[in-house]
Protein backbone atom coordinates (compact mmCIF):
# COMPACT_ATOMS: atom_id res chain seq x y z
CA UNK A 1 0.00 0.00 0.00
CA UNK A 2 2.83 2.40 0.78
CA UNK A 3 4.25 1.77 -2.66
CA UNK A 4 0.95 2.85 -4.24
CA UNK A 5 0.94 6.04 -2.16
CA UNK A 6 4.53 6.79 -3.17
CA UNK A 7 3.74 6.15 -6.84
CA UNK A 8 0.74 8.51 -6.78
CA UNK A 9 2.81 11.18 -5.03
CA UNK A 10 5.57 10.84 -7.61
CA UNK A 11 3.05 11.17 -10.45
CA UNK A 12 1.45 14.28 -8.95
CA UNK A 13 4.87 15.85 -8.64
CA UNK A 14 5.70 14.97 -12.24
CA UNK A 15 2.46 16.38 -13.63
CA UNK A 16 2.80 19.57 -11.58
CA UNK A 17 5.98 20.44 -13.44
CA UNK A 18 5.86 22.36 -16.73
CA UNK A 19 5.69 20.07 -19.72
CA UNK A 20 8.53 20.42 -22.26
CA UNK A 21 7.32 22.70 -25.06
CA UNK A 22 8.92 20.42 -27.63
CA UNK A 23 6.40 17.67 -26.91
CA UNK A 24 3.57 19.46 -28.70
CA UNK A 25 5.85 20.24 -31.62
CA UNK A 26 6.91 16.62 -31.91
CA UNK A 27 3.30 15.47 -32.25
CA UNK A 28 2.25 18.07 -34.83
CA UNK A 29 3.29 15.97 -37.88
CA UNK A 30 1.00 13.13 -36.81
CA UNK A 31 -2.63 13.71 -37.83
CA UNK A 32 -3.97 11.12 -35.41
CA UNK A 33 -3.83 13.78 -32.69
CA UNK A 34 -5.27 16.68 -34.69
CA UNK A 35 -8.98 15.98 -33.95
CA UNK A 36 -8.44 16.05 -30.18
CA UNK A 37 -9.84 19.12 -28.50
CA UNK A 38 -7.67 21.11 -26.09
CA UNK A 39 -8.77 19.21 -22.97
CA UNK A 40 -8.30 15.81 -24.62
CA UNK A 41 -4.87 16.75 -25.86
CA UNK A 42 -3.78 17.86 -22.40
CA UNK A 43 -4.94 14.58 -20.90
CA UNK A 44 -3.21 12.52 -23.58
CA UNK A 45 0.03 14.40 -22.96
CA UNK A 46 -0.27 13.94 -19.20
CA UNK A 47 -0.79 10.20 -19.60
CA UNK A 48 2.14 10.10 -22.01
CA UNK A 49 4.36 11.89 -19.47
CA UNK A 50 3.79 9.14 -16.93
CA UNK A 51 4.36 6.40 -19.50
CA UNK A 52 7.63 8.00 -20.62
CA UNK A 53 8.79 8.45 -17.03
CA UNK A 54 7.82 5.07 -15.61
CA UNK A 55 8.63 2.57 -18.34
CA UNK A 56 12.08 1.27 -19.10
CA UNK A 57 12.88 2.27 -22.68
CA UNK A 58 15.52 0.51 -24.72
CA UNK A 59 16.73 1.05 -28.28
CA UNK A 60 17.65 -2.24 -29.94
CA UNK A 61 19.80 -3.25 -32.93
CA UNK A 62 21.75 -0.02 -32.78
CA UNK A 63 18.77 2.34 -32.56
CA UNK A 64 19.51 5.53 -30.61
CA UNK A 65 16.18 5.94 -28.88
CA UNK A 66 15.59 9.59 -28.05
CA UNK A 67 12.89 11.43 -26.12
CA UNK A 68 10.96 12.39 -29.24
CA UNK A 69 10.53 8.74 -30.21
CA UNK A 70 9.37 7.93 -26.69
CA UNK A 71 6.81 10.74 -26.77
CA UNK A 72 5.41 9.70 -30.17
CA UNK A 73 4.97 6.13 -28.94
CA UNK A 74 3.65 7.05 -25.49
CA UNK A 75 1.10 9.55 -26.85
CA UNK A 76 -0.41 6.94 -29.15
CA UNK A 77 -0.64 4.44 -26.30
CA UNK A 78 -2.16 7.18 -24.14
CA UNK A 79 -4.94 7.75 -26.67
CA UNK A 80 -6.32 4.31 -25.81
CA UNK A 81 -6.46 5.22 -22.11
CA UNK A 82 -8.07 8.62 -22.58
CA UNK A 83 -11.49 7.66 -21.16
CA UNK A 84 -10.63 4.40 -19.41
CA UNK A 85 -10.00 3.81 -15.73
CA UNK A 86 -6.35 2.83 -15.84
CA UNK A 87 -2.99 2.68 -14.14
CA UNK A 88 -0.79 3.50 -17.15
CA UNK A 89 -0.39 -0.09 -18.42
CA UNK A 90 1.03 -1.37 -15.12
CA UNK A 91 2.12 -4.74 -16.52
CA UNK A 92 4.24 -3.05 -19.19
CA UNK A 93 7.58 -2.44 -17.56
CA UNK A 94 9.73 -2.28 -20.70
CA UNK A 95 9.27 -0.90 -24.20
CA UNK A 96 11.86 -2.12 -26.70
CA UNK A 97 12.22 -0.28 -29.99
CA UNK A 98 13.97 -1.61 -33.08
CA UNK A 99 14.84 0.65 -36.03
CA UNK A 100 12.86 -1.56 -38.44
CA UNK A 101 11.21 -4.96 -38.69
CA UNK A 102 13.15 -7.63 -36.88
CA UNK A 103 13.40 -11.40 -37.07
CA UNK A 104 12.33 -13.64 -34.21
CA UNK A 105 13.02 -17.35 -33.83
CA UNK A 106 9.59 -17.97 -32.34
CA UNK A 107 6.79 -19.37 -34.55
CA UNK A 108 4.04 -17.04 -35.67
CA UNK A 109 0.46 -18.20 -36.20
CA UNK A 110 -1.35 -16.48 -39.03
CA UNK A 111 -4.83 -16.60 -40.58
CA UNK A 112 -5.96 -20.08 -41.52
CA UNK A 113 -3.64 -21.67 -38.98
CA UNK A 114 -0.54 -21.06 -41.09
CA UNK A 115 2.61 -21.15 -38.94
CA UNK A 116 5.81 -19.42 -40.02
CA UNK A 117 9.21 -19.27 -38.35
CA UNK A 118 12.00 -16.77 -38.75
CA UNK A 119 9.49 -14.21 -39.98
CA UNK A 120 9.98 -10.47 -39.85
CA UNK A 121 7.99 -8.82 -37.08
CA UNK A 122 6.91 -5.21 -36.72
CA UNK A 123 5.84 -5.54 -33.10
CA UNK A 124 4.88 -7.82 -30.26
CA UNK A 125 3.16 -7.56 -26.89
CA UNK A 126 4.26 -10.21 -24.43
CA UNK A 127 1.99 -11.23 -21.57
CA UNK A 128 3.71 -9.96 -18.41
CA UNK A 129 6.61 -8.95 -20.63
CA UNK A 130 7.71 -6.07 -22.83
CA UNK A 131 6.06 -4.32 -25.72
CA UNK A 132 8.35 -4.50 -28.76
CA UNK A 133 8.00 -2.04 -31.64
CA UNK A 134 9.73 -1.29 -34.94
CA UNK A 135 10.22 2.47 -35.22
CA UNK A 136 9.66 2.68 -38.98
CA UNK A 137 6.26 1.04 -38.50
CA UNK A 138 5.48 3.29 -35.55
CA UNK A 139 6.20 6.40 -37.58
CA UNK A 140 4.31 5.20 -40.65
CA UNK A 141 1.26 4.16 -38.64
CA UNK A 142 1.02 7.52 -36.93
CA UNK A 143 1.65 9.48 -40.13
CA UNK A 144 -1.33 8.01 -42.01
CA UNK A 145 -4.38 8.14 -39.79
CA UNK A 146 -6.73 6.74 -42.46
CA UNK A 147 -5.01 3.49 -43.49
CA UNK A 148 -6.36 1.50 -40.55
CA UNK A 149 -2.86 0.37 -39.55
CA UNK A 150 -1.25 1.61 -36.37
CA UNK A 151 1.34 -0.56 -34.66
CA UNK A 152 1.24 1.20 -31.28
CA UNK A 153 -2.55 1.05 -31.03
CA UNK A 154 -2.42 -2.62 -32.02
CA UNK A 155 0.20 -3.75 -29.52
CA UNK A 156 -1.15 -1.70 -26.62
CA UNK A 157 -4.66 -2.96 -27.37
CA UNK A 158 -3.20 -6.39 -26.66
CA UNK A 159 -2.04 -5.10 -23.29
CA UNK A 160 -5.58 -3.94 -22.52
CA UNK A 161 -6.79 -7.41 -23.49
CA UNK A 162 -4.29 -8.95 -21.06
CA UNK A 163 -5.60 -6.79 -18.22
CA UNK A 164 -8.15 -9.33 -17.00
CA UNK A 165 -5.61 -12.15 -17.06
CA UNK A 166 -6.92 -13.75 -20.26
CA UNK A 167 -5.61 -13.41 -23.82
CA UNK A 168 -8.98 -13.79 -25.51
CA UNK A 169 -9.88 -10.54 -27.22
CA UNK A 170 -12.12 -9.41 -24.36
CA UNK A 171 -10.60 -6.72 -22.12
CA UNK A 172 -12.01 -5.74 -18.76
CA UNK A 173 -15.24 -4.07 -19.85
CA UNK A 174 -16.39 -0.71 -18.54
CA UNK A 175 -20.15 -1.03 -18.39
CA UNK A 176 -22.10 -3.49 -16.20
CA UNK A 177 -23.90 -6.04 -18.33
CA UNK A 178 -21.78 -5.24 -21.40
CA UNK A 179 -20.32 -8.74 -21.73
CA UNK A 180 -23.33 -10.34 -23.44
CA UNK A 181 -23.46 -7.66 -26.14
CA UNK A 182 -19.69 -7.75 -26.54
CA UNK A 183 -19.64 -11.52 -27.04
CA UNK A 184 -22.54 -11.50 -29.47
CA UNK A 185 -21.16 -8.74 -31.67
CA UNK A 186 -17.49 -9.72 -31.54
CA UNK A 187 -18.22 -13.40 -32.19
CA UNK A 188 -20.32 -12.55 -35.24
CA UNK A 189 -17.84 -10.02 -36.61
CA UNK A 190 -14.87 -12.32 -36.02
CA UNK A 191 -16.63 -15.10 -37.93
CA UNK A 192 -17.36 -12.68 -40.77
CA UNK A 193 -13.71 -11.65 -40.99
CA UNK A 194 -12.53 -15.26 -40.93
CA UNK A 195 -14.88 -16.08 -43.79
CA UNK A 196 -13.61 -13.06 -45.73
CA UNK A 197 -10.01 -14.17 -45.16
CA UNK A 198 -10.83 -17.74 -46.22
CA UNK A 199 -12.46 -16.56 -49.42
CA UNK A 200 -9.90 -13.84 -50.14
CA UNK A 201 -12.67 -11.25 -49.91
CA UNK A 202 -11.90 -7.64 -49.04
CA UNK A 203 -12.88 -6.45 -45.59
CA UNK A 204 -12.43 -3.17 -43.75
CA UNK A 205 -10.49 -5.08 -41.07
CA UNK A 206 -7.08 -6.43 -42.01
CA UNK A 207 -7.23 -10.18 -42.54
CA UNK A 208 -4.61 -10.60 -39.83
CA UNK A 209 -7.45 -10.04 -37.40
CA UNK A 210 -8.79 -13.45 -38.46
CA UNK A 211 -5.87 -15.17 -36.72
CA UNK A 212 -7.67 -15.44 -33.39
CA UNK A 213 -9.90 -13.41 -31.07
CA UNK A 214 -6.99 -11.52 -29.52
CA UNK A 215 -5.73 -10.32 -32.90
CA UNK A 216 -9.28 -9.49 -33.92
CA UNK A 217 -9.64 -7.08 -30.99
CA UNK A 218 -6.28 -5.43 -31.74
CA UNK A 219 -7.03 -5.03 -35.45
CA UNK A 220 -10.55 -3.78 -34.71
CA UNK A 221 -9.05 -1.18 -32.38
CA UNK A 222 -6.76 0.13 -35.13
CA UNK A 223 -9.71 0.36 -37.49
CA UNK A 224 -11.96 2.02 -34.90
CA UNK A 225 -9.54 4.88 -34.36
CA UNK A 226 -8.31 5.25 -37.94
CA UNK A 227 -11.24 4.27 -40.21
CA UNK A 228 -14.12 4.93 -37.89
CA UNK A 229 -16.43 6.46 -40.48
CA UNK A 230 -16.41 3.38 -42.71
CA UNK A 231 -16.53 1.02 -39.72
CA UNK A 232 -19.56 2.82 -38.34
CA UNK A 233 -21.27 2.73 -41.74
CA UNK A 234 -20.62 -0.92 -42.56
CA UNK A 235 -20.28 -2.52 -39.11
CA UNK A 236 -22.34 -0.27 -36.86
CA UNK A 237 -22.63 -2.67 -33.92
CA UNK A 238 -18.90 -3.34 -33.90
CA UNK A 239 -18.27 0.39 -33.87
CA UNK A 240 -20.75 0.84 -31.04
CA UNK A 241 -19.28 -1.83 -28.74
CA UNK A 242 -15.81 -0.34 -29.22
CA UNK A 243 -17.20 3.15 -28.61
CA UNK A 244 -18.79 1.93 -25.39
CA UNK A 245 -15.60 0.22 -24.26
CA UNK A 246 -13.16 3.04 -25.06
CA UNK A 247 -15.61 5.79 -24.13
CA UNK A 248 -14.63 7.60 -27.30
CA UNK A 249 -16.40 8.43 -30.56
CA UNK A 250 -13.73 9.05 -33.24
CA UNK A 251 -16.35 9.81 -35.90
CA UNK A 252 -18.01 12.54 -33.84
CA UNK A 253 -14.59 13.85 -32.80
CA UNK A 254 -13.46 14.11 -36.43
CA UNK A 255 -16.70 15.86 -37.34
CA UNK A 256 -16.24 18.44 -34.58
CA UNK A 257 -12.64 18.96 -35.64
CA UNK A 258 -13.67 19.58 -39.23
CA UNK A 259 -16.23 22.14 -38.05
CA UNK A 260 -13.62 23.93 -35.90
CA UNK A 261 -11.10 23.90 -38.71
CA UNK A 262 -13.55 25.17 -41.33
CA UNK A 263 -14.68 27.96 -39.03
CA UNK A 264 -11.10 28.91 -38.11
CA UNK A 265 -11.74 28.13 -34.44
CA UNK A 266 -9.45 25.12 -33.95
CA UNK A 267 -8.76 25.43 -30.21
CA UNK A 268 -5.83 22.99 -30.30
CA UNK A 269 -3.61 25.42 -32.22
Amino acid sequence: MIFGWWRRRRRRKLLAQPRPEAWTTWLEPYPLFAPLDAAERERVLDIARVIVAEKRWEGCAGLELDEEMQVVIAAQAALLLLELEHDYFPEVRSILVFPRSYETPFPRHGPGGVVTTGAQHAGEAWYRGPVILAWDWVRHGASDEKDGTNLVLHEFAHRLDFGDGWIDGTPRLRAPGALDTWRRVMTREFADLREAARRGRRHILDHYGATDEAEFFAVATETFFEKGTVLQRDHAELYDVLKTYYGQDPVARSRRYAERRDSGLDETN
